[in-house]
């Protein structure tokens, strides 16, 4: 589910900028690309190295093909389980990057509303449509039998990792950017009351806890449990934007520059923790404890703030002098 609330916030800011950009008439595409690959790419790049350069760092001894890596397309046809399998929703987020600005460029060039609420209804009713005959047709024990199982590695290859099934995240946060920016109206009434859309966010996330069942959803979760969790998602995401949110607030006592630090390393702690957890497994023959995990934790902490601050800070630095934003 943090994956999910992951690409809600990622629509909902990236679509933010282009949105504002195109509505001001001054959209930047260059730019765009530029900023977002000098913020994701250099730690990207160095941890793809490490992991193919050298093998002992692999929490697993498979891997998909350096190629799928080096083009975002690793999410794709992966058979779990795999070493640096959590590419997976980092190669959608490139995918995102590149169709993004296609795609919203091509409606506002319609002028209508209209078709764009099309576009996004059509685009959650066909990732339901997709992932409902995938799981008949591929994942499910018996094939078109609606009452059997699913196969965990199937589930996983052809409706947990493919960009064509993962949509309604950004889509969500795509929806809610356009109302804020082209619906101001629309957008004041549904902040009115932040903590009535929290609690509304928090049944559906329950919700869809049920619906799923597991990670390996049965037809109704695989068909359903996305959309679901993705728009209650949505309204946590849009309940956070108003200061008067019980969740907008972080605890008193914590310093502006602890949470800033969090902040800023979560990518760097990202790509690295799989391999810290992997490391610590070995290290105590994969039994599971409260020292390995406390040991792992502060693992990826330290090797997240190091990647951080030799790496992805310094091409932050660089980007805003060569790539600056346009405020």
């Amino acid at each position: 589910m943090g994956v999910d609330l992951f690409f809600v916030l990622s629509g909902y800011l990236i679509a933010g900028q282009l949105l504002r950009a195109i509505h001001a008439g001054t959209p930047d595409y260059g730019r765009f690309m530029a900023r977002r690959l000098y913020r994701t790419l250099p730690a990207y790049v160095v941890v793809v190295l490490l992991y193919f350069a050298v093998p002992a760092v692999r929490e697993r001894d498979v891997i998909q093909p350096l190629w799928q890596f080096l083009t975002f397309t690793q999410n794709v046809g992966i058979v779990p389980p795999k070493a640096f399998s959590h590419a997976w929703s980092l190669c959608v987020e490139e995918q995102f990057y590149v169709l993004a600005p296609l795609v919203l460029a091509l409606l506002a060039r319609s002028r209508r509303e209209r078709t764009a609420w099309v576009a996004v209804g059509l685009l959650v009713l066909g990732g339901m449509a997709v992932r409902a005959y995938t799981w008949l047709a591929v994942a499910a024990d018996v094939p078109f039998d609606a009452s059997s199982a699913a196969k965990g590695g199937a589930y996983m290859t052809w409706i947990y990792y493919p960009t064509w099934t993962r949509l309604d995240g950004l889509v969500a946060g795509v929806a809610m950017a356009a109302v804020q920016i082209h619906r101001p109206d629309l957008w004041s009434r549904l902040v009115a009351r932040p903590n009535v859309l929290l609690v509304a966010a928090v049944a559906g996330v329950a919700l869809s806890s049920v619906v799923f069942g597991g990670q390996i959803a049965g037809l109704a979760g695989a068909t359903l449990g996305f959309p679901l969790l993705s728009w209650s998602l949505a309204l946590a995401v849009v309940a956070g934007t108003s200061a008067r949110c019980w969740i907008s607030r972080y605890p008193r006592g914590v310093p502006d520059r602890v949470v800033a630090a969090t902040a800023a390393s979560a990518y760097s702690v990202y790509l690295t923790h799989k391999a810290v957890f992997g490391a610590v497994a070995k290290w105590g023959d994969g039994e599971p404890s409260a020292p390995a995990l406390l040991l792992a934790t502060a693992g990826t902490v330290a090797a997240g703030a190091l990647l951080y601050l030799a790496v992805e800070r310094p091409f932050i630095r660089l980007r805003d002098r060569w790539a600056p934003s346009r405020r």
